[in-house]
């Protein structure tokens, strides 16, 4: 008996072009049934190589699976046709000043999936999809907080002109992780289990996932290249899962978040005063409760 291959995915391909094309000349989209890491194709066609030209033009790349996704600091991304939406949106960009771009894009890929205005019940009368500086979007459940989604930024430069690669994952359908991504130790920071948006949008696939989110992305990126991360930073408070609460830095200073500044620093009233933290890792700081077993640290 031969197996059948699994039914292919239709991609809002066009529909996307047709929206976009006017925002972004040159704009075009392109779906891989399987590939090593979404952003470091795009990195290698825009740095191109010795025989090969580079490409800077505006790109939306949509991996049905990755084999090497990455996510910040090196971390693995899974990714299984169906189960995960993933893909890297790259484009030229020049705002006078970077900080704030995942953040940015964590707030339009949160606004598009549930709506503040949305009357979706949430834990406390809180959005249930919140944002975990500086990278990440978690879901509010009965059951408690899991990971939704990953962002990661990237930048590369070539005579003059700097382009962004920003890669996204979206979590359709849990997966179970291994053992061997399971926090090495008690005292390890906090873990948080991946999520499922099919949870809150249980009538959304990834197709329609992919069209509903990439439209208001580009918009929200255009405008931070003018206006910087400011005007966002009132949306991203309304979901900052943070705020308030304890966390410890990679250095192991520890203290309480106070949200995200003008610049999209992060606040954190240490021992020593108050921080602005721009780069290092964030997480929250354990807790006594019970921790899902094959969490993954947030």
């Amino acid at each position: 008996m031969t197996s059948s291959s699994p039914s292919p995915i239709r991609w809002p391909a066009e529909a996307l072009w047709e929206a976009l094309a006017p925002l972004l000349p040159g704009f075009t989209v392109e779906v891989l049934p399987e590939i090593d890491s979404s952003n470091t194709e795009l990195m290698r066609r825009f740095r191109g190589s010795p025989t090969v030209e580079p490409r800077p033009e505006p790109l939306l790349l949509v991996a049905e699976q990755q084999t090497a996704g990455r996510g910040r600091l090196g971390r693995q991304w899974q990714s299984r046709r169906g189960d995960s939406l993933t893909f890297s949106l790259g484009l030229p960009l020049a705002p006078a000043d970077w900080s704030g771009l995942s953040l940015v894009a964590g707030v339009s890929v949160a606004d598009s999936l549930e709506p503040l205005t949305s009357s979706q019940p949430s834990p406390g009368g809180k959005p249930r999809i919140g944002l975990k500086w500086p990278n990440d979007l978690w879901l509010s459940t009965p059951q408690g907080e899991s990971k939704l989604a990953g962002i990661l930024v990237e930048t590369a430069s070539w005579e003059g002109l700097r382009y962004v690669v920003i890669g996204i994952g979206i979590n359709i359908r849990a997966v179970a992780l291994d053992a061997a991504q399971a926090p090495a130790a008690p005292s390890a920071p906090a873990a948080i289990p991946p999520g499922s948006l099919l949870a809150l949008l249980p009538e959304l696939d990834a197709p329609a996932v992919l069209l509903r989110v990439i439209p208001p992305l580009v918009q929200a990126v255009q405008a931070f290249e003018r206006f910087g991360f400011a005007p966002f930073q009132a949306r991203f408070a309304a979901r900052d899962v943070l705020a308030g609460r304890a966390v410890q830095l990679s250095d192991g200073t520890t203290g309480t978040a106070h949200g995200a500044g003008e610049n999209g620093a992060l606040l954190v009233h240490t021992a020593a005063g108050m921080k602005e933290i721009t780069s290092s890792e964030v997480s929250v700081r354990p807790v006594a409760a019970h921790t899902p077993q094959g969490a993954r640290p947030c």
